[in-house]
Formats: C-alpha cells, sequence, structure tokens
C-alpha cells in the first residue's frame, strides 16, 4: 500500500472508497488531483481494467496535468516484463468538452456531422451570430450581438431548442434571440461547424436518443471521476447520469469556489447530488497544503459569511506567514505603480517573476498594470491572448479541416487567403454550388485552388502533420504573401511556423490521429492553457481576471481594485435576497490563489470608461480579522504642481504625480 503513504486520513477514505457513489468536498489547496490520481490506481489495483475508467475535468491543462501524474504513479506501481520493459495502460482523461468531441466524431454520420467539423471560438460564434441576425432582419444596433449569443448559450445549457425557446419567449427580445437562434442552426450547419455549447447538447442528445451509443460508453467507462464538480451545467449534470449506469461516481468539488454562474455552471449539482445517487458517501478534505495560515483565516473569514455552502473549515499545518499587505492608493496609476515596486522589490530579492500574480475582477484593469510593469522593467505575461486565436494561425488550421473534409465555412474562410480575385458575386454562387455561373478568372483561380488543395489531400495520412502544415503554408501561397507584407507580415509568418514547431509534439502519432489532436487542441484552448504552454520558457509575472486564476497557484498574488463597485462588482448588496454570494466566492478563489503572501490594493478614485469615480474600500477588506492586515496609506503633498493635502491624522509619505522619479515613502 505504498501508494497510500503520505495521504492524511480524509485523503485515504476518498481513494480507498472505490465502488458507489461517493462526493469528495475539496477545501482550496487540499490536494484532490493527488486524492483522483490515487484512487484510479487504486481501482485498477483492485483489478478494474485502466480502460474502464474515465476522469474528466474542465481545461486542457488540467487534462494534462491529470494524464502526466497519472502516468507517473501507474509507471511507478507496474511491474516490468521480460525484457525489462514497462507497460502502461492509461484510463481516459479529458475535458467535458474533449469528450464531447471524441464521442460526436466517433458517431458523427449518425448526426449528418463531417468527421473533421470546425469547432467555432467566440470571434467565429460572433460572426456567424451577426450573420444570423442579419438574415433574421436585426441590426446590431438593435441588440448587442453578445447578449443574444449570451441567452442561447444559457438556453443550450439548460437542454432547450430554438423551438422550445420561442415558445416560452415572453419578451420582444427573447423572441428575437429565438429567431436569430434558429437561422444560427442553420448557419452552422452549413458550414459543418459546432460551438463549444453545441459539443455538451450534442453529446448529451446523442446518448439520451441511441440506446446502443449509450450502452456501449457506459459499458466502456464503469468508474466515473468528475473534477470542479461546482462548475458543471444541466448538460453536463444529465451526460453523467447518463454515463453513470454502474453507479461508481466519484465527484471532486468545492461549493466556495462555484464562480461560473454566469455561464450556466449550478452550484446545485453539487448541494444537491444525493438526490441523483441517494446512498453517495461524502467525504470532507479540508487540510490546506498550500497556504500558510494567516491566508487560510482570513479566506475562512471571507467565506464564513456565506449561507449557501455545506459546513467545511479549512485548515493548515503550514507556517504562519507573513500579514497580509493593504495598499490604499491615490487613484489607479500609483495603485498600479505601487504593486510594479513591491514586485521588483521582490523579484531583486531573489523571487522568480513566474511565481508572481496579479489578479483583477474586470480586464479593463489590466492597461494601467500594463503600463506600470513596462515602466519597472518587469517582464510579464498577460493571459488572454491566445496563439489560436490569431488570424494566420486559424487561416492554417482551417485549411487542414477543409482538407480532411470540404465543408462551406472552412471554404469560405480560405478561398481568398491569400488573395485569388473571386469577388463577392462569385463567392456567393460558388457557396450556391453553381459554380459555372462565375466569371472565367474566379474559374481559373478556382481551379488552382482545388489542384493545389488535391495535392496536398493525397499526402495528409501519409506525412506527420508538421510535415502538412509546413506544405500548406508554401503551396498556398500564404508564406509568400506574409513575407510581402513587411514587418507585419514576418512576425505573423513566424506564427504560423510557431505552429508547425507546435506540431511536432504528436509526431509519435500516426498521421490521422495526430490531425485530430492538433485541431482538437487548437479549437479548445483556454487562458490557463495558454499559460500553462509558456510556463516553462518565459518567467514572467503573470496578468489574469480572477476567472482565469481558477485552479492556479502561485506565491505571490496581487489582488488589485479592492473597491466598492468594481469588487464587488456593481450590485452586490449584502442586504437583499439575491444571490450575492458569488462575489464573496470569487474574492476566496483570488485570496487562495496564494501559498506565501497576499497583497491587497484599491484606488480612492479610478477613470472608468471616461469617467472619474470615487470610491470606497470593497466591503470584503473589513470581512478580514484587522490582526491579519497590515495597511499601507500613501498620503500625496503637493509635488510638481500635482497632489492633494495630506490627512495628518494617516500615515505620511510622497507619492509622484507620474511614470518618473521613485519618491514614494511608507512610514
Amino acid at each position: 500500500m505504498d501508494h497510500l503513504k503520505g495521504l492524511n486520513a480524509a485523503q485515504q477514505e476518498a481513494v480507498c472508497t472505490i465502488n458507489g457513489a461517493v462526493l469528495v468536498l475539496a477545501g482550496a489547496g487540499s490536494g484532490k488531483t493527488r486524492v483522483i490520481t490515487h484512487r484510479i490506481l487504486e481501482i485498477i489495483r483492485s483489478g478494474v481494467p485502466a480502460n474502464r475508467i474515465l476522469a474528466v475535468t474542465f481545461t486542457n491543462k488540467a487534462a494534462a496535468e491529470m494524464r502526466e501524474r497519472l502516468h507517473q504513479l501507474l509507471s511507478s506501481a507496474a511491474q516490468p516484463d521480460d525484457f525489462g520493459e514497462v507497460s502502461v495502460a492509461m484510463p481516459t482523461a479529458t475535458t467535458f468538452h474533449s469528450l464531447g468531441v471524441r464521442i460526436l466524431r466517433e458517431h458523427h454520420e449518425r448526426l449528418g456531422l463531417p468527421k473533421h467539423f470546425a469547432i467555432y471560438d467566440r470571434s467565429d460564434t460572433m460572426r456567424a451570430i451577426k450573420s444570423a441576425m442579419e438574415a433574421a432582419n436585426y441590426s446590431v444596433k438593435e441588440f448587442e450581438p453578445k447578449n443574444i449569443l449570451s441567452a442561447i448559450s444559457k438556453a443550450k445549457g439548460e437542454g432547450e431548442t430554438p423551438e422550445q425557446y420561442l415558445l416560452n419567449a415572453k419578451s420582444y427580445g427573447a423572441r428575437a434571440a429565438g429567431e436569430v437562434w434558429k437561422r444560427y442552426e442553420v448557419i452552422m450547419r452549413e458550414a459543418g461547424a459546432l460551438d463549444f455549447d453545441d459539443l455538451l447538447i450534442k453529446t448529451y442528445n446523442l446518448l439520451r436518443d441511441h440506446e446502443d451509443i449509450r450502452k456501449g460508453y457506459q459499458e466502456r467507462w464503469q468508474y466515473i471521476h468528475v473534477d470542479e464538480f461546482q462548475d458543471t451545467n444541466k448538460i453536463q449534470m444529465e451526460t453523467l447520469r447518463l454515463l453513470a449506469e454502474h453507479g461508481n461516481v466519484c465527484v471532486v468539488g468545492d461549493v466556495d469556489q462555484s464562480i461560473y454562474s454566469w455561464r450556466g455552471a449550478q452550484i446545485k449539482n453539487l448541494l444537491q447530488f444525493e438526490e441523483h445517487f441517494p446512498d453517495v458517501k461524502q467525504i470532507k478534505l479540508e487540510e490546506n497544503y498550500r497556504s500558510t495560515k494567516v491566508i487560510i483565516d482570513a479566506s475562512n473569514a471571507i467565506i464564513a459569511k456565506n449561507k449557501q455552502r455545506p459546513d467545511k473549515t479549512v485548515y493548515t499545518n503550514n507556517e504562519e506567514g507573513e500579514p497580509i499587505i493593504c495598499i490604499y492608493a491615490e487613484n489607479e496609476k500609483n495603485e498600479a505603480r505601487e504593486v510594479a515596486k513591491k514586485i521588483k522589490g521582490l523579484i531583486d530579492a531573489g523571487t522568480k517573476p513566474s511565481e508572481i500574480a496579479i489578479i483583477y475582477r474586470m480586464n479593463f484593469q489590466s492597461r494601467v498594470l500594463e503600463e506600470a510593469m513596462i515602466t519597472k522593467g518587469v517582464p510579464y505575461q498577460l493571459l488572454g491572448t491566445k496563439f489560436f486565436e490569431r488570424a494566420e494561425v486559424k487561416d492554417v488550421l482551417s485549411y487542414l479541416r477543409y482538407i480532411l473534409s470540404e465543408n462551406k465555412g472552412d471554404f469560405a474562410r480560405i478561398i481568398n487567403v491569400p488573395k485569388r480575385g473571386i469577388g463577392k458575386v462569385s463567392m456567393d454562387k460558388i457557396l450556391a454550388g453553381d459554380r459555372q455561373a462565375i466569371t472565367p478568372q474566379a474559374k481559373g483561380a478556382l481551379m488552382n485552388f482545388d489542384m493545389v488543395i488535391s495535392k496536398l489531400r493525397e499526402k495528409v495520412y501519409e506525412q506527420p502533420v508538421d510535415v502538412t502544415l509546413r506544405a500548406i503554408i508554401e503551396d498556398t501561397g500564404l508564406e509568400a504573401a506574409l513575407r510581402a507584407g513587411g514587418d507585419e507580415g514576418e512576425e505573423r509568418l513566424q506564427n504560423v511556423y510557431e505552429l508547425v514547431a507546435l506540431a511536432t509534439k504528436y509526431s509519435h502519432l500516426q498521421p490521422n490521429e495526430a490531425v485530430e489532436q492538433l485541431l482538437e487542441e487548437s479549437a479548445l484552448q483556454s487562458d490557463q492553457d495558454e499559460i500553462g504552454n509558456k510556463e516553462d520558457v518565459v518567467d514572467a509575472v503573470r496578468l489574469m481576471t480572477i476567472h482565469s486564476s481558477k485552479g492556479l497557484e502561485f506565491p505571490h498574488v496581487f489582488i488589485t481594485g479592492l473597491e466598492k463597485g468594481l469588487f464587488p462588482h456593481e450590485g452586490f448588496d449584502p442586504g437583499t435576497k439575491r444571490d450575492n454570494e458569488e462575489e464573496r466566492r470569487l474574492f476566496y478563489v483570488a485570496l487562495t490563489r496564494a501559498g506565501k503572501r497576499v497583497y491587497l490594493s484599491m484606488a480612492q478614485t479610478r477613470m472608468v470608461f471616461g469617467s472619474t469615480r470615487y470610491n470606497e474600500p470593497s466591503p470584503f477588506i473589513g470581512d478580514i480579522p484587522q490582526e491579519l492586515v497590515e495597511e499601507e496609506r500613501p498620503v500625496v503633498q503637493q509635488h510638481r504642481g500635482i497632489g492633494f493635502t495630506p490627512d495628518p491624522n494617516k500615515k505620511r509619505g510622497l507619492l509622484d504625480d507620474d511614470w518618473g522619479a521613485e519618491t514614494t515613502v511608507w512610514l
């Protein structure tokens, strides 16, 4: 039982309870991934084949980490064969969306989908929504496309169809969303494409409506694990119920970290789990291995005010730790500069930049923070700029998909990339299937395009995917066009060749499997996956929203913009019966990202959308026990004509008025 050594009593109980339904309430930093991987090992040791086990989580990064840990754990437990080789059978560890892709591709013919259907990201989906609005005669001036998309996405998460949604529509806006949705479905079908919500709802519908397919997967995966269960929506919960025929299901989650209700996550899936699995065994993981006692005490004080949560108190045997620093700055520029100054001090004292994170409630807060980091010469990486969303990278991947299965969506994207002289009128006729009606010039360009595609198609399954990508870049004329684009073109060319380099990691796979893996990974990347790809080579401070920080951890965390109306966000009112607890959970998540020390900051005034806002400190600051906090209050004296008279009752200091000399003195 060597694999149980080092696990605490609660972890051992979760690992060794392998049959039936198990609900693991796992506090932040309690080692839940370790529990899941060791539990899978225990199941395999009991005689269950690895291919009968499924583990599902929410990000590619988390799934990759789980697979890596499982491989190490199973390899160390495996016995070598007669030749001294160790062969490890691996369970399926994936994300909900990747699981959907796998199931839908295996049964694409039942759904009338091309095997290599396109997966639309946010920008692709928004473009399709705008086209659907135009087709339904709704103007973008009348309705925000993102609001229409949000309504459709939420309805899909509830399992609704466009017809059901329209039937229940009570307002003009809801009816408009339903009409747009109907036309959006047509556009997606013609493009041979699915969006992220489709990957879930169509998988559920397939399993629900086809008994033979459902029974096949029920038999394949007899032991199921779901991590981050508090983030599941209705469709994910129902899909789990369809798959868990044998009743051997272990879900791991934390109500206190449920922060995605705005995208359909239902906290009741965890709170009411026993209604679906009545004989469930509940186990609590309450020991935190990540953070100091100061951080744990502060986070416990914050989350204790929430009512919609099971009784759970996180504790740690780690060191006491340093107090939480709370910085009160005059404005957002001074706040950013003080954050950058402290980070520079940490780095100069030996802390790696990648061990530091700055997190914030809203994306707009990053701009002034970036300026301060640049001025201080601090290396940083801003989460949210995804490699696979760059236009030139999407063009190459669109070529690859079109080579595999000719669909209208990819054709429309690439036919004039690079430019071939095919105009909109000719394009419309081609898409309508009337190629004979186009101009002679367009016919010639189309013939050359078809010849290039045919040549590439002959070898796509005979050579490594990186070789295919290189051929696409060269043979289609993309490389020549980008080289002719000056410095910007050269930078974009470097990006497409970075895609070629990335594809080499699939060189050990058969070409057809490598292509599918690349297309799936590129389509399902998240902000966290982006940081995961780069953290080994980029030693930089990370800037991200709190939502993006979920699941990550850093020794030093700066939480900025702690002002009433910003964090907690507008509409938070502790005196109402509304579900305002999610903002508090967000702050709890932010605090528990930190291992060694937390820094909080707020600005007395902040420019928001062109207007100056005068702020009160966030009520969350006052919820932290005073003995855990050390305050720093800069007070601006007259300096180069800018500033205000300091309050003699507060700590005094000098604060510069621009990005110039260092004049701030903390007393």
